[in-house]
């Protein structure tokens, strides 16, 4: 009986040890995917160009992306703490502040937008989450009302001193049928400005390639492609947005025809989607002014 008594006591033993294990290995998993969806990772990016006028050189571009009405901490506190830190002298929100299954909340969008554009000057360009909810005049007008410059298919020059650079943004094409052109805005920014150092905001990653690069700006800064969802080792991504396997083009830097693209990871999820070793991002993009060689004197 005894001897009985102490292999039940063993067995007992056994499965409470079990459970503790798979109790411990869910807790991980739990916090690595709270980890994972939920917790901002800050990228600092350079983008060297000899065509950028000399006093933009250290110019900050902080870029707010793919946000699907995520919010942060309490009203976002500790985005916007992580923007602060930054010390942007612009921030630019390319496309989808807003989630189609989750509609659109305009008080947190209110004051999210006063508060990044108390921060530095901002500007917004529409994704095709907007187009998808409606309301996007509404949404243009109480951003337009909070202090953030809406681009249309439409450009504003930065100046800093003498020196000036263009900050055109495109309309996602999921907007109105009639609206105007990439190609469009891109010759009336050579008409009207002559050959200037441009920075294009559109939101579709995908578009870049075929597009985006033809049009002639010297940086163009998209989201859309949330970093393939899930990053494996020697991919750029496991699934698009349009749920095809191995997308390109979903983080950093990338060239086609003779232009480049910085693309975020964004920092939402839409829908039930979720990310996998691909934190939420918030991108800091320093301009800097490269020096001709024949310029930079011996020793």
């Amino acid at each position: 009986m005894a001897e009985k008594r102490k292999k039940k006591r063993k067995k007992r033993r056994g499965c409470l040890s079990r459970l503790l294990t798979l109790a411990l290995v869910i807790a991980a998993l739990a916090a690595f995917y709270n980890y994972s969806n939920h917790s901002i990772q800050v990228e600092k990016v350079d983008f060297t160009s000899r065509r950028l006028p000399a006093l933009f050189d250290g110019y900050r571009i902080v870029q707010i992306s793919d946000l699907h009405g995520a919010e942060f901490g309490e009203d976002n506190e500790k985005l916007l703490h992580e923007v602060k830190r930054a010390k942007p002298d612009c921030i630019v929100l390319t496309g989808d502040l807003v989630d189609q299954h989750r509609g659109a909340d305009y008080g947190q969008i209110r004051q999210l937008a006063t508060a990044l554009s108390a921060i530095a000057p901002s500007y917004f360009v529409t994704g095709n989450h907007e187009w998808a909810v409606g309301s996007v005049p509404e949404l243009k007008a109480l951003l337009t009302e909070c202090g953030v410059g809406v681009l249309s298919n439409e450009y504003v020059t930065l100046t800093k001193g003498n020196d000036s650079i263009v900050l055109a943004g495109i309309d996602d094409p999921n907007g109105y049928a009639d609206q105007k052109t990439p190609e469009a805005l891109a010759a009336e920014i050579a008409a009207a400005e002559g050959e200037p150092f441009w920075i294009l905001l559109a939101h579709r990653n995908n578009r870049f390639r075929e597009q985006y690069s033809l049009l002639g700006a010297d940086l163009t800064i998209s989201g859309h492609g949330h970093g393939g969802l899930i990053r494996l080792p020697f991919t750029d991504g496991l699934i698009s947005t349009d749920r095809t396997l191995f997308p390109t083009h979903t983080d950093g830097f990338y060239e086609d025809n003779g232009a480049t693209v910085f693309v975020s990871r964004g920092l939402g999820n839409s829908g039930i989607t979720r990310r996998l070793f691909n934190r939420p991002q918030l991108a800091v993009l320093t301009l800097r002014y490269d020096v001709p060689s024949s310029c930079v004197a011996d020793g």
